[in-house]
């Protein structure tokens, strides 16, 4: 199955109008995901600059865009609180999942407006844990699974809302809105997602939070009891929702 992340983020940008050329901002960048997707879209002719407070992944990134041999894009430690002004200006600023852990997501955007140029874009993307997992049947394991994750998230201080929170954070905080959607993931018997490859690379995560045990993660089978209460019931599940939107600022 393709991976439904990077379809919509791709889709996402060229919907916004990311385009050849353009001067990009790619904040809380991690390793590079959106970075690259961003690069592909303006071209040689433009410039993407991700930016991160964590350092490891940032490598990671630099290596990638190495090994790519892409000149264009590059990597920056620093934190949204002191985006850096003299990469810029910038005709785009794009992130995904980056919002819903801003302590104040209006003063962030604020200062995200001060490196774009007049007129200038931004683009993301958030979830939303709003009523989410919806499943027909009712899948006990797909739920306590969902539950396991999005307690995690919240514990460590995220806005499990953020999705419909993202329109009036931009209003806010001075952007024009042109536009805001949302799509879910979801599952059937036919139709898979991730849930147990994510759940590996959250567990940590969980088990510090004291969300869950390692037991009660039993990781190592977590994939064929998630199949195998989806194929006994033969349901349906819309897993989680993703909100997008594009804004202007001002000029």
């Amino acid at each position: 199955m393709k991976n439904l992340a990077e379809e919509w983020t791709r889709r996402l940008l060229v919907d916004a109008g990311v385009r050849e050329g353009m001067r990009v901002l790619d904040i809380g960048c991690g390793a590079g995901n959106v970075t690259f997707l961003a690069a592909e879209l303006v071209g040689e002719r433009g410039r993407v600059v991700g930016i991160d407070r964590d350092a490891a992944p940032l490598e990671v990134g630099r290596q990638r865009a190495r090994d790519l041999g892409l000149t264009h894009v590059h990597f920056v430690c620093a934190d949204l609180a002191s985006p850096p002004g003299e990469h810029g200006p910038f005709d785009a600023v794009v992130g995904r999942r980056v919002l819903m852990y801003q302590p104040d997501a209006v003063a962030s955007l604020r200062r995200l407006a001060d490196v774009l140029v007049p007129g200038g874009l931004i683009v993301l993307q958030e979830h939303d844990s709003t009523a989410m997992p919806v499943c027909l049947p009712e899948l006990p394991l797909h739920r306590r699974v969902s539950g396991w994750m999005w307690e995690t998230v919240a514990r460590e201080g995220a806005d499990l809302r953020m999705g419909l929170h993202l329109a009036p954070v931009l209003v806010k905080a001075g952007f024009k809105v042109e536009r805001v959607r949302a799509e879910s993931t979801v599952l059937t018997p036919e139709q898979s997602h991730p849930i147990g490859h994510i759940l590996r690379a959250m567990r940590g995560r969980i088990v510090e939070k004291a969300v869950a045990t390692e037991e009660e993660l039993a990781l190592d089978t977590i994939d064929e009891r998630l199949a195998e209460e989806m194929r006994a019931a033969n349901g349906t599940c819309l897993w989680e929702m993703v909100f997008g939107a594009w804004a202007r600022k001002a000029g």
